[in-house]
């Protein structure tokens, strides 16, 4: 320490702040990635909700015809409560697929995430260590 300056040690960066700033920019450009991975994912499920909503419709507005013009009440019993159970199964299984593209879309989201982390805490402790040991 300096008689001169007492507090020129106290500021003595052992931080190298290059490093730090790349890593930053980094963390930028991975939340960025991720970001666009989370919007990626929205969009293709928003996709396919509208092709179910529409195929759930054109199925609908056929299963109508189909009960309105023709048969006896009897039949169209028969008919409706297949119709019900056939839409009930393909709603459990467009449940099913929207859930798990919803499920990837976050596990991308999430491993981009973490990996970038990862990498981050590693350069960081490489920053503070490396400028450490040079004094």
């Amino acid at each position: 320490m300096s008689f001169n300056n007492p507090f020129a040690e106290a500021f003595k960066s052992s931080v190298d702040f290059n490093q730090v700033f790349s890593t930053q920019r980094r963390n930028l450009e991975a939340a960025s990635a991720a970001t666009q991975a989370a919007v990626e994912g929205a969009q293709a499920i928003a996709r396919r909700q509208t092709e179910i909503a529409r195929d759930g419709v054109e199925a609908a507005l056929k299963a109508s015809k189909e009960l309105l013009t023709s048969g006896t009440p009897e039949t169209n019993l028969a008919k409706q409560a297949e119709v019900t159970k056939s839409f009930f199964e393909a709603t459990l299984a467009n449940l099913r697929e929207v859930s798990e593209m919803a499920t990837k879309a976050s596990f991308e989201v999430f491993d981009v995430l973490n990996q970038r982390a990862a990498a981050s805490f590693e350069e960081i402790t490489k920053a503070t260590g490396a400028t450490a040991k040079k004094k």
